[in-house]
């Protein structure tokens, strides 16, 4: 692992400012990423599930130089809204959504041409606490996106170790089989393998996956 990647990740933990929010998702303030996840602070995040057309799903190895789950399978995009103006809006999720952006852009140097905030389909939000080491953890009230699209990929290996295209069987193996985040596990086992047979049966829209009243609920869940 070289310095410099190590150094480029701690600048990230220390300069991004993260929003805090209660259980009811509700921004209370900011923190450093740091802060956030040495102090177990509960914060907003977003997974985001990329499908080709082929309705595979896009899933990533984290690379050996993140500071938190590093060499962890998980889905094809995770992390967080930071503090500012344009991820702060909260009506339709919308500051979420472009935070995937950039981050699908930083992270798998996806064109964020060619994207836009109505190819994202929000389906529920859920609170969840993941202890990595005695010292670090994730606590988060996290947002899943769907998107399905063809995109091309320009992998940043600092954020991703290698990244793969999946079918429902290959992932049901992976979870029996594989070091999964997390995040992604209770994904898996709470919500997404019904999900993803209804984007194969053609839904395109929120309420075609949930409905109103289960997509306003956050459960608290563990793996």
């Amino acid at each position: 692992m070289s310095q410099q990647n190590d150094e480029e990740q701690l600048e990230f933990m220390k300069s991004e400012q993260l929003i805090l929010v209660n259980e009811k998702d509700e921004e209370i303030g900011s923190n450093s990423k740091l802060v956030c996840h040495t102090d177990n602070l509960l914060h907003r995040a977003f997974s985001v599930f990329l499908f080709n057309s082929s309705n595979q799903l896009l899933i990533q190895k984290r690379s050996s130089f993140k500071i938190t789950f590093p060499l962890i399978w998980a889905n094809t995009c995770c992390s967080h809204p930071l503090h500012n103006e344009k991820e702060l809006v909260e009506e339709n999720a919308v500051g979420v959504k472009r935070a995937a952006i950039r981050k699908l852009n930083q992270e798998l140097g996806i064109n964020p041409q060619d994207l836009s905030v109505e190819d994202f389909v929000f389906l529920t939000r859920f609170h969840y606490n993941a202890k990595y080491t005695e010292k670090l953890s994730e606590h988060e009230i996290d947002y899943i996106l769907f998107l399905h699209k063809d995109l091309e990929l320009d992998i940043n290996p600092n954020e991703i170790d290698s990244v793969k295209y999946v079918t429902q069987e290959q992932l049901k193996e992976m979870l029996k089989n594989d070091k999964i985040s997390p995040w992604m596990r209770i994904i898996c086992q709470s919500y997404l393998f019904p999900w993803w047979d209804k984007l194969i049966n053609g839904a395109t829209t929120s309420k075609e996956f949930i409905s109103t009243e289960e997509q306003k609920k956050i459960e608290k869940l563990q793996n």
